[in-house]
């Protein structure tokens, strides 16, 4: 099969345990540029979380994309346009805050280059913000505050409690919002039927790719859509149990150049 778009994850993906591309990664992901394979970074971070990433592979000057909240945004690097965008709905916001405070849960989104908490700022927020290298704020009146559209909000608690929560707010927001953990500690409040395979299949269609020349490689709950989605379903030996069971290929670990494997197990000349 000639795989026309390989799609990466960052975080226990591309990067390893610390936070790093290592060089050989960043070698062979430039050369499978250069070879005119298409290379999309899909994460759930904030856009601006997911530039530098960008800009040390260079997607810009290949014409590439990151598609960040989990799908809610897609965004061509070269001209900066926007490609595809859904937003929260601004009436949920309300009842969303409300259902923070009654699970007892942190509650962010984010404004600009920034993150803003509706709740005190906890251990999960600060690790959001400083993965992304933005800063982070707590603001006043949270559901009044937001006069602006959100591409997604998060709530942040201890894992067991907040797989509590994951289920009652399944119910409570049935068929308005799509929600999921994408780590154990982050639970994601997107707009509805938003996830990372639903923005790639809108990505696919405007480069006229189909789905079974595409590779999508992840690690956590939120890359379940695009690993089962893809014609090559790629899963980090570091991954979740969940994700290994929906992967078609299982690569090396993140903190083994598993990437490099992938691109040399797939596109070999």
């Amino acid at each position: 099969m000639n795989y026309k778009i390989l799609v990466l994850d960052i975080d226990g993906t591309l990067t390893n345990s610390k936070k790093e591309i290592t060089p050989a990664t960043r070698t062979a992901l430039l050369q499978l540029q250069e070879n005119g394979v298409k290379v999309v970074i899909a994460s759930g971070r904030p856009t601006p979380g997911i530039r530098k990433v960008a800009e040390e592979l260079e997607l810009a000057r290949f014409g590439n994309y990151i598609l960040s909240y989990n799908g809610a945004q897609i965004i061509n690097c070269q001209t900066g346009d926007i490609i595809y965008q859904k937003t929260v709905p601004t009436e949920l916001i309300p009842a969303i805050y409300d259902a923070a405070l009654t699970h007892q849960v942190g509650l962010i989104s984010y404004e600009g280059d920034g993150v803003i908490a509706a709740t005190s700022i906890d251990r999960y927020m600060e690790l959001e913000a400083r993965i992304n290298s933005i800063p982070i704020r707590e603001v006043p009146d949270f559901p009044n505050y937001i006069t602006f559209p959100v591409n997604k909000c998060l709530m942040t608690g201890e894992p067991e409690h907040l797989a509590v929560v994951e289920e009652a707010l399944k119910q409570q927001f049935e068929n308005r919002l799509n929600i999921y953990r994408s780590e154990p500690f982050f639970l994601e409040l997107m707009p509805q039927n938003i996830n990372k395979a639903y923005s790639l299949e809108k990505l696919l269609n405007a480069l006229h790719f189909t789905r079974e020349e595409m590779i999508c490689c992840g690690d956590g709950y939120n890359d379940i859509s695009m690993i089962e989605y893809a014609g090559v379903g790629v899963a980090m030996t570091n991954a979740q149990t969940a994700v290994r069971e929906a992967a078609d290929y299982i690569t090396a670990s993140n903190d083994e150049d598993g990437i490099v494997q992938v691109i040399e197990h797939f596109f070999a000349d």
